[in-house]
């Protein structure tokens, strides 16, 4: 778990280095949504160079331990639900992040 005070891109890129490579790139891939956009799952494998790799996108991003700093709340699933979360505080945290940014979640959420 990573303390709030002074996060950048720069720390995270470094704490990351342990981790997998396939790990690495979807959790910088995830950096780049801007805040109040979301990506689904499929779109973030196509932007890694893995388009058949939505699955192993979302496992990578269940293990994102730098949550919400790496921002896995703005990646849902393609038929418009709002996908898993495995932040502190689970799918409510997630939809409570996307209220925040000025998304709407689906009205099939149930929070």
């Amino acid at each position: 778990m990573i303390k709030k005070a002074k996060i950048t891109k720069k720390i995270l890129i470094k704490k990351m280095k342990s981790y997998p490579p396939f790990f690495k790139k979807v959790w910088l891939a995830c950096l780049k949504i801007p805040k109040g956009k979301t990506k689904t799952y499929s779109e973030i494998a196509r932007q890694i160079g893995c388009p058949r790799g939505a699955r192993a996108v979302a496992m990578a991003l269940k293990k994102n331990p730098f949550a919400p700093f790496v921002p896995c709340h703005r990646v849902v699933r393609s038929d418009g639900k709002i996908g898993g979360y495995s932040g502190k505080g689970g799918i409510k945290a997630k939809v409570k992040l996307l209220r925040q940014e000025g998304i709407r979640c689906p009205p099939s959420s149930p929070f």
